[in-house]
């Protein structure tokens, strides 16, 4: 028989032993994740830590290996949403901040068109009259000029925007498809980016986040409490504008003008602000919000603007002094202080009736920035922990019961040599899970079902091996040179079969979503690690126990 060279029979040994050793954490999972949140949150604190933190990093060695498995919502509980993005307010949020470009860009030719006036329109439309229709054809080159190329692959050679006439005095402007379907792309990229740094401002453990078709984002949050604390998380817009106070009303009637809006007071119902719509500043200018106390100790949200916003808070402050100005967050005057001086810097409080969790949570939104457009939960679920647990203990006993099966079938069917292939099955099961930790991959239910199935494929590789070595013992070869070419000619076999199975796997990973993708990963990993166990640890078990006793017979 030939001997593995000393390289890989070492090799072997310091992929087994990493395997089991980075196994481990997992059998003491509570305590090697509290363990990891204190170093974590130690380092967020810039290393200083707490007398409960050091009691969690004391629960496991720093020495050891500290990576975890991902549980899954269907194993850890949590919170389940899915929402559908209300891409088409996007364009009414455009054309309306189109008004004040279209104004100016007429003004220069004020005595060709006469006098501008917005029109109601749809959402989405902008209708502009001119009191001299014998300007329109100027007009029309002015507006049009106001167009920017589409930046999309699809949209080259497209305009953002589709102007067009409605009578002989009035003028349309809309968003053009190209440009509507960019949007629609750019909303749904921002929507993700920006719920992705909602839920981790807050610390939860590996979200899942991903687009769902054209319009719907899934939104999976293990070890969360609720539906509905992802829900005020992720579902509020949190559009912060600052914008001028025109008055104060006690009704919700419709303003005369169109470009003023009566907005509720948060607070204090039956009150009502009318403001302009032309914000002053826009929270997407803010840099930073913290949560803090007023001068009267009371909670509130401090904040700072960028350079640009930072500069028009100055200018507007400084020719407004006595004047009202309304903070309004998600179309609600949260705040309606009056100027009392030039506030230079770029810095302001936001003070109201806040709590303190309601000032800490104003401040996550606003730092994660505002959601483009609202959304619409179409579907929300709340797993409970309980159930969690009921699916990894069901899964833990189908591992446990199949190991069983498989270890009683092989030591009847193979004796010795069925025991060395249930301590490589033994040695498979902790790479898999080793590899899953290294990798940060998630297990969910069906990725237990994987690994389950794992256990069964595992041994094919080592049947196929020792069925070839009783065939060659039959033809009076010796112990060692059987199990030579047991080996040898079984490999292409093993070979064919899983690499089968590795395709499988692929395509399922690529083409499946959430928990297809879970059984594809596991499946894949235990594919190649059961590969590795067999042609290479039950070989290496072989050979050791081969040349330690080196039997004139062997009975397989």
């Amino acid at each position: 028989m030939i001997t593995m060279p000393l390289w890989k029979r070492l090799l072997i040994l310091a992929i087994s032993l990493w395997g089991i050793v980075a196994a481990v954490p997992n059998a003491f999972y509570g305590r090697v994740e509290h363990h990891n949140d204190a170093v974590k949150a130690i380092e967020a604190a810039g290393g200083t830590a707490t007398e409960e933190q050091n009691a969690a990093l004391a629960q496991w060695p720093s020495y050891l290996p500290s990576s975890l498995m991902s549980l899954g919502l269907d194993l850890r509980g949590g919170a389940h949403l899915l929402a559908e993005v209300e891409t088409a307010s996007v364009y009414a949020q455009r054309i309306d901040a189109m008004w004040p470009e279209v104004r100016d860009a007429l003004k220069g030719v004020r005595d060709q068109v006469g006098n501008v006036r917005r029109q109601p329109a749809d959402a989405g439309v902008l209708k502009v009259t001119l009191s001299k229709p014998e300007g329109m054809s100027v007009a029309l080159e002015k507006v049009k000029a106001l167009a920017q190329p589409v930046v999309t692959l699809t949209g080259v050679g497209s305009s953002d925007l589709e102007v067009t006439t409605e009578g002989t005095d009035t003028i349309v402007v809309q968003l053009s498809p190209a440009e509507k379907n960019a949007t629609d792309s750019r909303t749904m990229q921002q929507s993700l980016e920006i719920i992705r740094r909602r839920v981790d401002e807050v610390g939860t453990r590996e979200p899942t986040i991903q687009r769902e078709g054209t319009d719907r984002i899934l939104i999976q949050v293990p070890g969360l409490g609720s539906a509905q604390e992802l829900k005020d998380i992720i579902g509020t817009t949190a559009k912060l504008t600052f914008n001028e106070v025109v008055g104060q009303t006690a009704n919700a009637e419709t303003p005369a003008s169109p470009n003023q809006a009566v907005l509720p007071d948060a607070e204090r119902e039956g009150v009502f602000y009318v403001v302009s719509t032309e914000a002053v500043v826009t929270g997407e200018e803010l840099t930073n919000a913290q949560p803090s106390f007023d001068q009267n100790g009371q909670p509130s949200v401090s904040f700072q603007f960028n350079p640009s916003g930072a500069r028009k808070f100055g200018d507007y402050t400084a020719a407004n002094i006595g004047k009202p100005f309304a903070i309004v967050l998600d179309d609600k005057v949260i705040s309606a202080p009056v100027i009392q001086s030039h506030i230079g810097g770029g810095s302001g409080v936001i003070t109201g009736h806040f709590t303190v969790e309601g000032s800490t949570h104003l401040a996550v939104l606003l730092r994660a920035g505002a959601l483009p457009a609202k959304m619409t939960f179409l579907e929300e679920r709340t797993i409970g922990p309980e159930l969690g647990q009921d699916s990894v203990d069901a899964g833990r006993l189908a591992a446990v019961v199949g190991l069983i099966a498989v270890s009683v079938f092989m030591i009847a069917s193979y004796g010795l040599f069925g025991i060395f292939a249930i301590v490589a099955l033994g040695i498979n099961m902790a790479l898999i899970i080793a590899v899953l930790s290294a990798i940060g991959a998630t297990l969910t239910l069906p990725g237990i079902g994987g690994i389950v199935l794992t256990i069964g494929m595992a041994v094919d590789a080592n049947v196929l091996v020792y069925e070839r070595i009783r065939e060659e013992l039959r033809h009076a070869k010796t112990p060692g040179r059987a199990v030579e070419i047991g080996y040898e000619r079984a490999l292409s076999a093993i070979i064919d079969a899983n690499l089968t199975t590795l395709i499988t796997a692929i395509i399922l990973f690529y083409m499946g979503s959430g928990p297809v993708k879970g059984f594809a990963v596991t499946l894949g990993i235990g594919v190649i690690t059961s590969v590795f166990s067999a042609i290479y640890i039950t070989r290496f078990i072989i050979e050791v126990w081969l040349n330690r006793t080196r039997p004139k017979t062997i009975v397989v």
